[in-house]
């Protein structure tokens, strides 16, 4: 782990914390502490959490009890987020996948994620995976 002052997480890895999947169990406290999300991944854990049948307003805390702050999403992070498709394209990377990593290269963050896909970014932003 380097010593960037935030960490980026992705919804992926939320998803684990909240589910107790392999990976989001082991997540280490340090890790926590510093950890943030954009609005839009946010907005994607809500979703997900709701439509597996999670009440609205229990999932909404349950995502957010996972980070210590969530960041808006800003129009530097969606030309960020739109540029990076260039980069991102051949992997398949969602808006949100897109998302949050330009939200770690505003902050200048580390980012995890559970999503293997990941491992194949070069993109100048350091990417920790969990599973």
């Amino acid at each position: 782990m380097t010593s960037r002052a935030k960490i980026v997480l992705d919804a992926s890895v939320v998803l684990a914390v909240i589910r107790r999947e392999r990976g989001g169990d082991a997540l280490p406290r340090q890790v926590l502490a510093r950890a943030t999300i954009s609005t839009v991944n946010l907005a994607e854990v809500q979703s997900k959490l709701v439509k597996d049948g999670h009440d609205p307003e229990t999932a909404w805390k349950d995502a957010i009890s996972v980070v210590t702050s969530v960041e808006p999403y800003t129009p530097e992070q969606a030309k960020i987020a739109g540029s990076l498709i260039a980069e991102t394209q051949s992997l398949g990377l969602s808006l949100g996948d897109r998302s949050c990593l330009a939200l770690a290269r505003v902050l200048d963050a580390e980012v995890y994620t559970a999503d293997q896909i990941w491992r194949n970014l070069n993109i100048g932003i350091p990417i920790h995976i969990l599973r």
